[in-house]
């Protein structure tokens, strides 16, 4: 067995995934189903948030129906459906969500999907703010990078990757390995950089397709090739161990 995988079959799960509730192009229902049949123990359902229209990001409104459905989908699952939401990061560093729906999410993936060109300053205070906010779990796709359809690549956002990594570091956030081929994101020189300051990371498919929750082996070939230990990747954990760190530094609200 290859090192890429081993650390594939110690993945425990996927924390960023969307559905037909946003950009997504399958139902929650298929996306579990398909997570089930894949071996995954959870799932994260991260729709986008109400400002990335362009996505049909959820009001609140309808992040609580999202909500119901969960339940509904659950009843008839073995695969473990966690409530998460993929959050815009503002421009002023906060989250597009309220303060009381995202204490009552199990998993935040904050990520920034505007003004991805702005100067490397403010992107970089933007990042380190959403950072420190307690109710964060994941940094998503860090550097915006994607792989266009003629083959050539969108640049990579500029900040300043050590004061963001130390941030992550400092309050306990992954940085997330995103594993779709078209993003690849990180960079490996930023993997690297991100491992030695000592940061968690967390193996994401980014799927929005049921096809795409197959690409975790992309993601842990990226990490194995940054040396990144199975310890420090929080979807190798058991969902307890998971569900106990994001909520560490917010209080629960009780449904």
């Amino acid at each position: 067995m290859s090192p890429a995988d081993d650390l594939l079959s110690r993945l425990r799960g996927d924390l960023h995934a969307h559905t037909t509730w946003s950009d997504g192009g399958a139902s929650l229902a298929e996306m579990a189903a398909v997570a089930e049949e894949l071996g995954r123990e959870y799932l994260a359902v991260t729709d986008h948030s109400p400002r990335l229209r362009v996505a049909f990001g959820l009001s609140r409104e309808r992040l609580l129906a999202q909500w119901d459905e969960i339940e509904r989908v659950q009843a008839g699952r073995g695969v473990r459906i966690l409530r998460g939401i993929e959050v815009d990061i503002l421009g002023d560093g906060s989250l597009d969500q309220a303060d009381d729906l995202l204490s009552r999410l199990d998993v935040v993936v904050a990520s920034v999907h505007s003004d991805l060109n702005g100067p490397p300053d403010v992107l970089t205070a933007r990042m380190v703010g959403a950072v420190s906010n307690p109710h964060m779990t994941v940094l998503g796709h860090c550097t915006g990078r994607r792989r266009r359809e003629d083959g050539t690549w969108r640049a990579a956002s500029r900040f300043d990757a050590e004061v963001v990594f130390a941030a992550c570091e400092m309050f306990g956030v992954a940085v997330e390995i995103n594993s779709r081929p078209d993003r690849a994101d990180p960079p490996l020189e930023l993997l690297m950089l991100a491992n030695e300051i000592g940061c968690l990371f967390s193996i994401d498919s980014d799927a929005h397709t049921t096809a795409q929750l197959g690409v975790l082996r992309h993601g842990a070939a990226r990490a194995v090739d940054a040396g990144i230990s199975p310890d420090r990747i929080i979807t190798t954990w058991p969902v307890d161990d998971l569900l106990g760190h994001a909520a560490r530094r917010r209080a629960r609200v009780v449904d």
